[in-house]
């Protein structure tokens, strides 16, 4: 598919499909590693399709969709501490246009036409945290994880000294503070002199230096480390502290925390714009790293109103910088093989410094966006890097190299030599050599031991790498067959490292029908979807044998799994298409030999709303509520909101001038109620 969007709902499904995939990818690489892959400003375009096109398709907006997701897993070597209140991003804006769309979103989702009073605050690039006090005392301390669930850092936390063990003067029995634990651009370059002076690691950046302090088992690293932290944000709040965020933000100096000097109040949103160009002016003379500013409606009251759509919230943005940008020599362009057998086009450069960071490498995506941008091996190429990753190449500068030719796609595959074909409709070039192709299957076992599939502790990529080289391990029933014998005496390993590792895969015999599935590592099914299917089945045994029948009877098999709850036609027929090949079936079949106890879905929680499941219309104009805020209220109370009525209605809501679809629901004997009686339903009143 070209970078058009689009046209057709195939088109649509395929394509949120990938994206769904690979920017869950990304997050991963990004929360858990502290090692990001692509440059924000990549991350950021994919994220701006993905709502593009479910904005036009919206009845194929996905279960895993990016806008309903945020971050990754947390890691497995730190206990689990779960949010009370989730802990969302933030939608980006990159212009003026885009800032007053979202004034003028909030606007029409309240039904009001007056200008906002909005908080600006330096974005800080560092790692989110979450700070839970009880009477006074720090209770825990978390990490933003997957939004849901976080690491407990707790430990770490206590020994950063700008945060405090116990609040200063008056405060809610119960309140979790939030905020960005960093480290300044000065004691970042202290750290890593000290770092390559005792022959240690060195940091990317002041992001990866700060998260890879916080995340330290051991903290008295922690303790070593020049970590500072900006309080902005509140969770959960045994009681009000403020009517205003700017007067939160003074609550929180009062504290005893460290609120950033730049935060102020802005009555307009031409004051806002002004304050985005003076931020931006000072960004390079400030002693921390920002990659652009948060905007927040200042009322309290406005930003409970207006609430969260998918994964961020309608009463704050961040306005981000233009990414840095450099220049420098493609000297090569490589080509890597993935895990589902794309081929995906590397960029190899002269080495050069972009933002602080020294750079060599580039995507470079598919052969489209190669003849997009026109650019050959040794032509002079410009860069941009927004944060802290691997950087794109956004243009070429001045003539072709001399003598250069232009990039020619492989017709087969790198690593094996099986034909590479790119597939209709489709920018990527797959290799077709399935399992006999060593990328692959080498990027399979690392994928079927990762944390979100089996989570073996110990076998990570490194070490899968070294096994598979070595021919220790070449499909995953392999992996519970190794013995410490195997692996005490090889480098790096002794006898206590050798049965860990055998106690942790041991302690993987048991797992869920849902991370059964996402290990298996089939093309589009990821986490989301994964579980979906789990529930769906309910069992291994129900699945493997629909799977299996799936195979005998054809496409009618995989029409019948595309009408699975949320699974569309395009991921039905990459699970057909996985279980019609023989190899992949074996594959199943002897992990289950193994044996492994493959535990039984968990049914999806329902919630305790009187509206939760319900399907209901809105119809004539509400007096108290704006029509989009009564529909997200009924939406987050677990309601599906339609815009007609039929025989599936459950409930239609009567505003004023209700009209033909009053009728209809009387006809049909559709139960209805008016925005009173809706309003004791959501909640918002007493009968």
């Amino acid at each position: 598919m070209s970078n058009a969007g689009p046209t057709t709902p195939n088109e649509a499904e395929a394509e949120l499909a990938r994206l769904a995939a690979l920017i869950a990818d990304y997050d991963r690489a990004y929360h858990e590693q502290d090692a990001p892959l692509v440059s924000d400003a990549e991350y950021d375009a994919l994220i701006r399709r993905n709502r593009a096109i479910e904005a036009a398709f919206p009845d194929l907006i996905r279960a895993d969709s990016p806008s309903r997701r945020v971050g990754a897993a947390p890691s497995s070597g730190f206990a689990k501490i779960r949010h009370a209140v989730p802990m969302l991003s933030l939608d980006n804006a990159f212009g003026p246009e885009d800032f007053s769309g979202f004034v003028e979103r909030a606007q029409r989702f309240l039904g009001v036409t007056h200008e906002f009073a909005f908080v600006g605050e330096p974005k800080i690039d560092g790692l989110s945290i979450s700070l839970t006090y009880i009477n006074g005392d720090l209770a825990f301390a978390a990490t933003r994880g997957d939004g849901s669930e976080g690491e407990d850092v707790t430990a770490n936390i206590r020994v950063i000294a700008s945060i405090p063990g116990k609040l200063h003067g008056p405060a809610p029995a119960r309140i979790e503070i939030r905020g960005e634990v960093f480290m300044a651009k000065a004691d970042f370059l202290a750290l890593n002199a000290a770092q390559e002076a005792a022959g240690a690691k060195i940091f990317a950046n002041p992001r990866n230096a700060a998260a890879g302090s916080l995340r330290q088992l051991d903290s008295t690293i922690t303790a070593s480390r020049p970590l500072r932290m900006f309080a902005y944000a509140m969770g959960e709040s045994s009681e009000a502290v403020a009517t205003t965020h700017f007067g939160y933000l003074e609550r929180l100096r009062d504290w005893g925390f460290e609120v950033n000097d730049l935060s102020t109040t802005l009555a307009t949103t031409a004051d806002a714009i002004a304050f985005q160009d003076r931020v931006g002016a000072a960004r390079a003379g400030l002693a921390y790293d920002i990659d652009g500013v948060v905007y927040k409606i200042d009322a309290l009251d406005l930003q409970t109103r207006l609430g969260f759509v998918g994964r961020a919230p309608r009463w704050a943005i961040a306005w981000k910088f233009p990414a840095e940008r450099a220049t420098t020599k493609l000297e090569k362009i490589d080509i890597q093989v993935g895990r589902t057998g794309a081929l995906t086009p590397v960029a190899r450069l002269t080495p050069v410094g972009v933002g602080g960071v020294l750079v060599s490498n580039a995507t470079l995506h598919n052969e489209d966006e190669i003849a997009r941008l026109d650019v050959r091996e040794g032509d002079v190429v410009e860069l941009q890097r927004a944060g802290d990753v691997i950087p794109q190449i956004v243009a070429r500068i001045g003539d072709h190299a001399q003598g250069s030719t232009a990039f020619v796609p492989p017709e087969t595959c790198p690593a094996c030599g099986s034909p590479a074909h790119r597939p209709a409709g489709e920018v990527v070039r797959r290799c077709t050599g399935g399992l006999i192709c060593p990328a692959q299957a080498e990027e399979h076992l690392i994928h079927f031991a990762s944390r979100g599939a089996f989570d073996i502790e110990g076998l990570g990529e490194k070490t899968v790498r070294e096994f598979f080289a070595d021919k220790l391990i070449a499909t995953p029933a392999d992996i519970f067959r190794l013995r410490a014998e195997q692996i005490i005496g090889r480098e790096g390993w002794g006898e206590l490292s050798a049965r860990n590792l055998i106690q942790a895969i041991n302690q993987r015999r048991t797992i869920a029908l849902d991370r059964f599935i996402y290990a298996l590592g089939i093309r589009r099914i990821g986490e989301a979807n994964a579980k979906l299917l789990a529930r769906h089945y309910g069992s291994v045994e129900n699945w493997r044998a629909q799977m299996e029948l799936a195979v005998q009877i054809g496409s009618e098999a995989r029409e019948a799994l595309g009408n699975i709850l949320r699974i569309g036609p395009a991921i039905a027929t990459e699970l057909a298409d996985f279980f019609a090949v023989g190899r992949n079936r074996e594959r199943v079949d002897e992990l289950l030999a193994i044996p492994l106890t493959v535990l039984p879905a968990e049914p999806e929680a329902i919630s305790d709303s009187p509206l939760a499941g319900k399907t209901i219309v809105f119809t004539g104009g509400l007096a108290t509520l704006a029509r989009p805020e009564a529909k997200a209220l009924a939406e987050r109370l677990g309601a599906k909101v339609t815009d007609s009525v039929s025989k599936k209605t459950d409930l239609v809501v009567l505003g004023t001038d209700a009209g033909s679809k009053a009728k209809k629901a009387t006809d049909l004997g559709i139960q209805t109620v008016d925005e009173a009686g809706f309003r004791v339903l959501a909640g918002l009143e007493s009968i």
